[in-house]
C-alpha cells in the first residue's frame, strides 16, 4: 500500500467498526416509534409505496446503465478516489439546490422532491461504482449498489443486518441466484422513509421548505457518497477483489 491507500484503509476499518456498532438508546426508542406508526398505516398503502419505490428504482437501476460511463480500467487508486471526490460534490451541489427549489415550491413540489432526489441518488452509485471498476452488467454488483444504499439510509438495527450481508461480497455473489427480484423491497422502502421521514418532512412547510430541503438534501447526498466509497474500500483493500 502507498500513503493514500493506507489512509483510507485506516478510515475504513473505522468505518467498519461503526457499522458493527449496538443500537443505542436512542436509535432503539426511535425505531419502536416509527414501526409502531407503521401498524397504524394500511396495508394498501404500504404496498402501494412499495410498488412506486420498486418501479422508480428499478427504472433507475436498470436504465442509468445507459447514461454511466464504462468501468474505469487500470487506474491508480488514488485517482478514482479523487474523481468520485468531485462527483459526489456534484451530485451533493445539484440535489441541495433541487431540494432548494422545491421546498420553495410548497406541498406539490416538496412532494415532487421524493422522486427528483431518488433519481440523484442511484445515478451517483453508478457513477462511484463505475469509477471503482466496477461492472454493473452483473445484477449481482447492482444488488451490492441497493445494500450501500439501505447501509446509508437504514436504522441502526438493519444496518447491521446488512452490512453483514455486504461482508466477503465477492464470495457470497457466487453463490447467489441468477433473478433480482428476490430483493426484499418492502423493507428497503420502509427503511429508506422512515430514515429521512423527519429531515425531509419540514420541507413540506411554508418559509422553511426551501431552506430545510437545501440542507437536508445536502447532507443525505453526502453521507450517501461516504457511504459508497468506504463500501467498495471494504472489498478493495480489506478483502480484494475478484
Amino acid at each position: 500500500m502507498n500513503q493514500y491507500e493506507q489512509i483510507a484503509f485506516n478510515e475504513v476499518k473505522r468505518w467498519q467498526l461503526e457499522m458493527q456498532r449496538a443500537p443505542g438508546l436512542f436509535n432503539r426508542l426511535s425505531k419502536k416509534t416509527q414501526d409502531k406508526i407503521n401498524t397504524l398505516i394500511p396495508e394498501k398503502i404500504h404496498k402501494g409505496i412499495t410498488a412506486v419505490i420498486r418501479q422508480m428504482i428499478r427504472a433507475v437501476l436498470f436504465g442509468a446503465k445507459h447514461t454511466t460511463a464504462k468501468p474505469l480500467k487500470e487506474a491508480p487508486f488514488i485517482l478514482r478516489e479523487q474523481l468520485i471526490k468531485e462527483k459526489i460534490k456534484f451530485y451533493r451541489n445539484t440535489a441541495a439546490v433541487e431540494g432548494g427549489v422545491t421546498g420553495a415550491g410548497g406541498l406539490l413540489m416538496g412532494l415532487a422532491d421524493f422522486p427528483l432526489l431518488l433519481a440523484l441518488k442511484l445515478k451517483l452509485l453508478y457513477e462511484i461504482a463505475s469509477l471503482y471498476g466496477i461492472d454493473l452488467e452483473d445484477y449481482r454488483e447492482r444488488v451490492y449498489l441497493l445494500h450501500i444504499f439501505e447501509l446509508a439510509f437504514s436504522s441502526a438495527q438493519h444496518r447491521n443486518a446488512v452490512y453483514r450481508k455486504m461482508e466477503d461480497w465477492d464470495a457470497k455473489m457466487k453463490q447467489m441466484p441468477a433473478d433480482v427480484a428476490a430483493f426484499d423491497w418492502r423493507r428497503f422502502q420502509q427503511e429508506y422513509r422512515d430514515y429521512i421521514d423527519l429531515a425531509k418532512m419540514a420541507q413540506l412547510l411554508p418559509v422553511i421548505g426551501a431552506p430545510v430541503g437545501f440542507i437536508a438534501n445536502y447532507g443525505l447526498v453526502k453521507k450517501l457518497g461516504t457511504t459508497a466509497m468506504n463500501a467498495y474500500r471494504m472489498r478493495i483493500l480489506t478483502e480484494g477483489m475478484g
